[in-house]
């Protein structure tokens, strides 16, 4: 019997602490540093960005978003037979117990279903989507709960205005199920280590010392070119995996960095930007969220329909790349 791996239910969760370009660049300016709503948006898009209360973890974000999701699957949290979740802020130091079993237990999910996280940073939940499908297809598990969730602002240098503005705390979550009929139709996920430098936190830590920055690093100007010159790429691997050419893709769902790098990306695939969902100005960049935030919001507000074809991708530390083409 062939098997195949469809979505059947989203959900997004954003902290409610809202923080606006003018107030971020206010706070900013108390320490010397200049920036302002105009030099923010005209870069990257963003408008507002959300983060977290200290004591609120990722994993606090992510019971929020996969409620959300379970609800509009229609499913209990016990119908759950594995977690996935995408993350690069951990609730635990090294990444241990996995933020995924932190989520099981607080769901309440006592059937032994397993749970594991997933560290591809922005690219995390596409990662995670492509996994989720192919332990579906191989009948190994029937309903997945893929999660992406971070609390970026923790790991923000306030002194450095070029990475700080960019980045906020969110959390996304989809449910895929076995399915009769194709849902997933695509995924192709690449790597490339050698750029690892480019977007890191490059600190280690021995013996309980941190040596070098516990910070985000990102060399912007790097991370663009390279970022629009490897979504292009895996966009149309994906489509012909597929079978599909770009005017039979009805949504595209990007990683929320920047506007610019959205716009290039379509620009190359020929795609307009009115089948382009944009969330980036709400929220900014969530890393591992973003794209089940984008996702979730086209769900609800009607853009996305059953039926529909929906393309995927993203691009983050690693450096690391992929896609994936869906029907609704």
């Amino acid at each position: 019997m062939t098997f195949y791996s469809k979505i059947i239910g989203t959900g997004s969760y954003l902290p409610p602490k809202k923080v606006s370009n003018n107030e971020l660049a206010e706070q900013l300016a108390a320490k010397g540093i200049e920036t302002s709503d105009e030099w923010i948006f005209s870069r990257s898009g963003i408008s507002y960005r959300h983060y977290a209360e200290p004591d609120v973890l990722s994993s606090d974000l992510a019971i929020e978003a996969s409620k959300r999701a379970l609800e509009a699957a229609g499913l209990q949290a016990n119908d759950i037979d594995l977690i996935i979740m995408a993350t690069s802020t951990p609730d635990h130091f090294g990444g241990f117990p996995s933020t995924a079993c932190v989520v099981q237990n607080k769901l309440g999910i006592t059937n032994g279903a397993a749970a594991m996280d997933v560290q591809a940073v922005c690219s995390g939940f596409v990662y995670a989507m492509a996994i989720a499908d192919s332990m579906i297809k191989t009948g190994a598990h029937k309903n997945v709960l893929v999660i992406g969730a971070e609390v970026f602002s923790r790991i923000l240098n306030f002194e450095d205005r070029t990475t700080c503005v960019l980045f906020g705390d969110g959390a996304g979550a989809i449910v895929m199920s076995r399915s009769e009929e194709p849902g997933v139709l695509a995924t192709k996920l690449h790597a490339d280590g050698s750029h690892a430098h480019i977007l890191c936190v490059p600190g280690s830590v021995n013996a309980g010392v941190v040596a070098g920055s516990a910070f985000l690093y990102m060399d912007g100007q790097a991370v663009f070119k390279l970022a629009v010159s490897v979504l292009e790429k895996v966009a149309n691997e994906a489509m012909e995996i597929a079978g599909l050419d770009a005017s039979q893709i009805d949504w595209l769902v990007p990683h929320q960095a920047n506007i610019r790098i959205m716009q290039s990306t379509a620009r190359k695939l020929r795609l307009p930007m009115e089948k382009v969902v944009v969330t980036v100005d709400q929220h900014g960049n969530t890393s591992a969220a973003s794209i089940p935030l984008a996702l979730d919001v086209a769900v609800r507000d009607g853009r996305i329909k059953p039926g529909q074809t929906v393309m995927v991708e993203g691009v983050g530390g690693g450096f690391t790349w992929g896609a994936a083409i869906v029907r609704m």
